[in-house]
């Protein structure tokens, strides 16, 4: 793995000694990365190898910010502090994610117990919505077909982690991890976070090196860019950044479309496997109709969304 990261400065630099090289170059590395994707996704394993790229990328973009555009003296120190609160928080959040995802532990006779409890308290409840609502805990339980383990409604099994997962949105290879009940605010807080932190270094970084361009055109065109290799390097990695953030920024979007319309990423592929999603907003999500509540209301359950969801009784042991 060390040596393949170890490619990376090598490939920029070589990216910048002309622009026709940082074009091939910059094309390639984007199917590169989607052609090991592949190859390691069909053996259902998980590889720390995706999540070193994006921390050792983080780094390697703010040592270069350090080390070749603080020197030039365009940036300020407000502007410095800004950027680097930013990679800060960004791994911070990332920690947070990585906690874990809501893991399902729950046994079968745990199960049996907890909706035996559910059964009792309904009965003892005085209300007729109080009672359909408890009884509805017992009735919309299922059994994983791997795990053997009784778990509540939209639960998934990850092949890849080879758990059963509380509210299964996906398997997020750049944090090697699911994204799950637990984790997934902090998911969305992460790559928000990331995103404006490369967008912000970003554009100091094209003002700092064509000062005479607007930000949107600098990218295209920035004349003398290539006359020393400092700066032709910073201008590659730029580029890099972009198309890194482009594809997060896609997958910010489509994120926050399926929390709007209260469906998740297994959900939405399992809707179009079974001929039963309709496609809304050009392809960006599948609205499958089951748990949406309208607009508002699916932001308010999946901002106040926790554990517990769990069954009644359940411990700290149920989640790892």
């Amino acid at each position: 793995m060390i040596p393949v990261l170890m490619l990376l400065p090598l490939l920029l630099r070589v990216a910048a000694l002309h622009y026709l090289l940082g074009v091939v170059i910059l094309t390639a590395l984007p199917g590169l990365v989607l052609w090991y994707y592949y190859a390691t996704h069909r053996k259902k394993r998980p590889t720390l190898f995706f999540l070193t790229l994006a921390l050792f990328s983080l780094f390697y973009m703010y040592y270069l910010f350090i080390t070749e555009i603080l020197p030039r003296g365009d940036v300020s120190r407000l502007q410095q502090c800004a950027v680097t609160m930013g990679v800060i928080l960004t791994v911070v959040c990332l920690i947070q994610t990585k906690r874990g995802p809501g893991l399902v532990t729950t046994r079968p006779h745990e199960a049996h117990s907890h909706c035996q409890e559910a059964d009792k308290n309904s009965t003892q409840r005085n209300g007729s919505i109080q009672s359909a609502a408890s009884s509805e805990i017992a009735v919309k339980w299922s059994t994983c077909p791997v795990c053997k383990i009784i778990r509540l409604p939209r639960t998934g099994h990850c092949r890849t982690c080879g758990s059963c997962v509380q509210r299964l949105d996906h398997h997020c290879i750049w944090i090697n991890s699911c994204v799950g009940q637990a984790n997934h605010r902090s998911f969305l807080l992460t790559l928000s976070v990331f995103l404006l932190t490369s967008l912000y270094g970003i554009s100091l970084v094209l003002r700092s090196l064509c000062p005479r361009q607007y930000l949107v055109t600098a990218l295209l065109y920035c004349p003398g860019v290539y006359g020393q290799s400092s700066t032709a390097l910073c201008f590659t990695c730029a580029w890099y950044s972009s198309i890194v953030t482009g594809g997060l920024i896609y997958l910010l979007v489509v994120q926050v479309l399926n929390i709007s319309f209260n469906v998740t990423e297994r959900e939405a592929q399992l809707a179009l496997r079974n001929k039963t999603g309709h496609r809304r907003l050009w392809g960006l999500v599948i609205d499958t109709g089951e748990y949406s509540r309208g607009f508002y209301q699916n932001w308010v359950e999946f901002l106040t969304m926790a554990d517990a969801s769990l069954p009644p009784r359940s411990s700290l042991t149920d989640l790892v």
